[in-house]
């Protein structure tokens, strides 16, 4: 059976409180300027998708 890898977002010093809404929000708004600079399909903005994807609570986010 194949080992399931569970991944969340790094520690960010910014958002230091427990209300992890704010980290949401800026992961969020980080992965739509990288996708705007970058292009949809780039493969360096998945990262911040990956950490807001885990960052925010799931009716918050459709995921494709």
């Amino acid at each position: 059976m194949a080992e399931i890898e569970l991944k969340t977002a790094p520690v960010d010093f910014r958002f230091p409180t427990t209300n992890q809404t704010r980290h949401c929000f800026t992961r969020y708004i980080e992965f739509h300027r990288c996708t705007a600079a970058k292009g949809e399909n780039s493969s360096e903005c998945e990262k911040f998708a990956k950490y807001y994807r885990s960052l925010c609570p799931g009716e918050w986010v459709s995921i494709p």
